[in-house]
């Protein structure tokens, strides 16, 4: 579903909130969405530009799930089935992000409602910022890269090693086209999280999920979301600048960096455009980073094992911690996926294995899976000194890549035991109205 189509539905089901009161890119933006548990919001009055700030689209599971026309309980599936089967988008020659065209001199990111997030923050950010590049070797890439305004016409972009837009940056010779797109509908924004094999392209994965016909850019060998609300038209140049600090996914403040320099040749938006914002560290950046990591670990996993479930947890971050949920069929299955697991997910610290049995999605059950299938001696896998993720304060950064030890638990009912023993018992439901009248 388009966004201005689901904006709509949003708020003819009561559930999109207008916020009339005049307020602040400083901080006050950030602060209201945060007071309102980032339910969809539109800021209609920002002091100081022509453009409202909204969001909280992406805010938990079933808002996701009901701009793609399925419940959150099939969003596994779905995403599974859009990361196996890419479909080619249709290019249109004329598209609603490209109704107003800034250039050259023009180019003034002052007049854009980046916001100052939190005290403390390097400068105003782009956070809902889904960036295209291609690659000389294997096409083209979506994914988020947040940006800092550091001039009129620049940005600094965080750009993670080993990410792909990081790999082909380093890999050419002068500057790298890049397109900023901001206030795209839910199916590019989640494709652009997914983090496929190099060879696959995200805004395929997004056609699949939901029609999203592309545009050329006006002035780089790019194409973009039609109906993207703005598309910021650049370059990553050879220079670099500060970026940072930031908070980060885990609700820590990332550190400064020295970072490539984005700079913006073109903007073009709709005419009535609105800008999109992520609340760092809170619930969309946390779905839009951990939950798109679910189905490359279950594509994994079902490589060694018959998995049913996977689930990245809030209460790591939603990127350190995560559940996977087997039918366990041989002793070794639990260990297996522990090690599939690992691979789909690069960046994940611990996970843990369970049985179908268990709801992944209650943490209490979860632990007592934990409590009663598991014995640390045969059950538990370590793997020390292992590249990890930046956004762990606790690792290793020392040398150019995070290391950190990885720890597996395989909850699962052992194999050749009696199952019946590993078995929560449960009493019969009653009508307790036949017994209190």
């Amino acid at each position: 579903m388009y966004l201005r189509a689901f904006l709509d539905m949003l708020e003819e089901e009561g559930h999109l909130h207008r916020v009339k009161k005049r307020v602040s890119h400083n901080y006050e933006v950030a602060n209201v969405m945060n007071s309102l548990r980032e339910r969809p919001t539109i800021f209609e009055d920002v002091e100081g530009f022509q453009f409202p700030v909204f969001g909280g689209i992406t805010s938990n599971r079933d808002l996701i799930a009901k701009s793609m026309g399925t419940k959150k309980e099939m969003l596994l599936p779905k995403l599974v089935e859009a990361l196996r089967e890419p479909s080619e988008c249709e290019t249109v020659s004329e598209a609603p992000c490209q109704e107003v065209v800034i250039k050259g001199d023009e180019v003034d990111l002052d007049k854009l409602p980046l916001l100052h997030h939190l005290p403390g923050d390097g400068g105003r950010y782009g956070t809902a910022t889904v960036a295209v590049i291609k690659d000389p070797d294997t096409g083209r890439n979506a994914s988020y890269h947040r940006i800092m305004q550091v001039g009129k016409d620049r940005c600094t972009a965080r750009l993670i090693p080993k990410r792909q837009t990081r790999t082909t940056y380093d890999d050419i010779e002068g500057d790298l086209e890049m397109a900023i797109c901001v206030g795209n509908s839910v199916p590019v924004m989640v494709a652009a999280s997914l983090g496929p094999p190099s060879d696959v392209d995200e805004l395929e994965i997004a056609n699949t999920l939901d029609e999203t016909p592309l545009v050329r850019c006006l002035t780089k060998d790019l194409e973009v979301p039609a109906h993207s609300e703005f598309v910021l038209e650049g370059r990553l140049i050879r220079d670099v600048d500060r970026e940072g600090p930031f908070v980060d996914l885990t609700e820590t403040r990332d550190i400064e960096r020295q970072e490539p320099v984005f700079v913006v040749d073109c903007i073009t938006h709709r005419k009535d455009a609105m800008w999109q914002m992520l609340l760092p560290g809170r619930m969309e950046h946390k779905n839009l980073m951990g939950m798109p990591k679910e189905p490359t670990i279950y594509d994994k996993v079902s490589e060694v094992a018959n998995c049913k479930n996977v689930l990245i947890t809030l209460g790591g971050g939603s990127w350190l911690h995560g559940i996977v949920q087997i039918e366990k069929r041989g002793a070794e299955d639990g260990k297996k996926a522990i090690e599939a697991a690992f691979k789909g997910h690069g960046s994940m610290k611990h996970v843990v294995i369970v049985d179908e049995d268990v709801d992944i999605y209650d943490h209490k059950k979860v632990e007592w899976a934990i409590a009663t299938r598991f014995q640390g001696d045969k059950d538990l896998v370590v793997l020390p000194n292992q590249p990890g993720s930046s956004l762990d304060p606790s690792g290793d950064h020392t040398g150019k890549k995070t290391k950190t030890t990885k720890v597996g638990v395989d909850a699962t009912i052992p194999q050749d035991v009696d199952p019946v023993k590993y078995k929560k018992e449960t009493y019969e439901e009653v009508d307790v109205d036949d017994y209190l009248r």
